[in-house]
């Protein structure tokens, strides 16, 4: 989906850089430094306008989150939304998220969601989905030994093919959700783009699925 440019996203980020971060990577091992606590660093890949994220800081006071999203014109949405409701257990980066052993050390982050991602249809884009095997790597060097990925999205394909790359990876699958909204998760902090396709009639699916503690 094309995004509206947003002339004064710049200026307005420079403004909020207390909230989202320039060069990340100088905070690499230090994010609890960042956050000023010992509490667990959860990461979402893709933080889109805020409303997972903020939603999630709001019901979980006592864990720090990390918003990741490449597109300024986007993620001005989210730093708002921080803002207004001065939320301390959240910070931003706008960056893509490629190379998060840039940013993050060994063990550092205690869990990730991948929340609505570009499913990248065509096989020969298979290798920028975050699900694929290179993004798995990285994923499990930054987070512990058990360490957890929550994905949902409406998107069948990406589902499916989510779960074999998984599988593959010898991850444990703890949850396997083919139809999220009918069992009405009071937990579940719903996406806009949930929001949406919910309402079009669209299926939610939702997995969680674990590295293997050997």
């Amino acid at each position: 989906m094309r995004q509206r440019y947003k002339p004064w996203a710049d200026d307005y980020l420079k403004e909020k850089n207390h909230i989202v971060l320039e060069n990340p990577s100088v905070h690499k091992g230090e994010w609890k430094k960042v956050f000023g606590n010992d509490n667990p660093i959860h990461v979402e890949i893709g933080s889109g306008k805020g409303q997972f994220i903020t939603g999630m800081a709001k019901q979980h006071p006592d864990i720090n989150f990390i918003g990741i999203e490449v597109a300024k014109s986007i993620i001005v949405s989210t730093v708002q939304k921080v803002d207004e409701e001065a939320l301390d257990n959240i910070r931003l980066l706008n960056e893509d998220a490629n190379d998060l052993l840039a940013i993050f050390e060994e063990n550092e982050i205690g869990q990730i969601y991948l929340n609505f991602s570009d499913p990248w249809p065509k096989n020969r884009h298979e290798k920028r989905r975050l699900t694929f095997r290179s993004f798995l790597e990285q994923y499990q060097h930054i987070l512990p030994k058990s360490g957890q990925i929550v994905l949902k999205t409406d998107n069948r394909g990406l589902f499916e093919y989510s779960l074999v790359s998984f599988s593959d990876y010898g991850m444990k699958l703890k949850e396997v959700n083919l139809d999220l909204h009918a069992i009405e998760d009071e937990t579940n902090v719903k996406t806009e783009y949930e929001e949406k396709f919910a309402s079009m009639g669209h299926v939610i699916y939702r997995c969680t699925a674990q590295f293997s503690s050997l």
